[in-house]
C-alpha cells in the first residue's frame, strides 16, 4: 500500500480518498487535493497523482477539524546527496522548534517532484503565523529556498497546499508516534539541534 497526494481541479471527486479544496492562500495546485492509501491511484482526468516514499515521520493526537498542508517540491538535479540529507534534517527539526505543527511527514515524491512535506495544524493560524513567520523557519529554511542565496537547492516552482481536514490524515498508522510536537518518531537519522539562531532574513512562503 502507498500514499498518494492528488491534486485535481475543484470540481473533481476522488473515490476513497479524504481532500477537499485548496484553501486561499495556497499556490501551485489545481484547486483541491486529496490524500489516498492505495495500491494504485485513480485515473482521474485532470488530475495529477503523486506517490509518497516517507523518510520520516510523527504523529500527534489531535482532535476535531484541522488544517492539512503539503508542500511539493523539487531539488534541483546535481544536487550532492550530502546536502539533500541536510535539508532533510532541518525540514525534520522543525517540530521541535515549532509547537503549532502537530503531526508530520517527510517523503520523496514522483514525478516532477522530489519530496513531499505534510503538516497538520490546529487551525490556519498556525500555519500562516506560527510557522511561516518562526525564526527556526526563516534561518534555517528559507536558505534552501530563496534563489539569492547560494545555498539554495529547491527549485522556485512550488506547490504550497493546504485544506480544511474534518479529522486525522496523517493518522498512527502512517506515523510513529510522537508524545509531543517536537518528538521525533519514525526517522532514518538523529535531527540536529540547532539550539541558537542567527539572523533572520525576511519570511517567505516557502519550507
Amino acid at each position: 500500500m502507498s500514499r498518494w497526494v492528488i491534486l485535481t481541479p475543484p470540481e473533481t471527486m476522488v473515490p476513497g480518498a479524504d481532500g477537499g479544496p485548496d484553501l486561499p492562500g495556497s499556490v501551485g495546485g489545481r484547486g483541491a487535493h486529496w490524500d489516498l492509501t492505495g495500491d494504485a491511484a485513480p485515473d482521474i482526468q485532470g488530475a495529477e497523482a503523486v506517490e509518497l516514499s516517507q523518510i520520516a515521520s510523527a504523529h500527534v493526537e489531535l482532535t476535531g477539524r484541522r488544517i492539512k498542508r503539503t508542500l511539493l517540491l523539487t531539488v534541483r538535479p546535481g544536487t550532492p546527496p550530502d546536502t539533500i540529507a541536510s535539508f532533510e534534517a532541518d525540514l525534520m527539526a522543525m517540530p521541535r522548534h515549532i509547537p503549532a505543527i502537530r503531526s508530520w511527514a517527510l517523503s520523496r515524491a514522483t514525478g516532477r517532484w522530489t519530496h513531499a512535506w505534510e503538516q497538520e495544524f490546529a487551525d490556519e493560524d498556525g500555519l500562516n503565523g506560527q510557522y511561516l513567520l518562526h525564526p527556526y523557519h526563516w534561518t534555517y529554511v528559507d536558505r534552501w529556498f530563496d534563489t539569492e542565496l547560494p545555498t539554495a537547492i529547491v527549485a522556485p516552482r512550488l506547490a504550497h497546499l493546504y485544506r480544511t481536514a474534518s479529522g486525522p490524515v496523517l493518522t498512527a498508522s502512517h506515523c510513529g508516534e510522537a508524545e509531543h510536537p517536537g518528538a521525533i518518531g519514525r526517522s532514518k537519522g538523529e535531527r540536529p539541534d540547532h539550539s541558537r539562531w542567527s539572523l533572520v532574513r525576511a519570511p517567505r512562503a516557502e519550507g
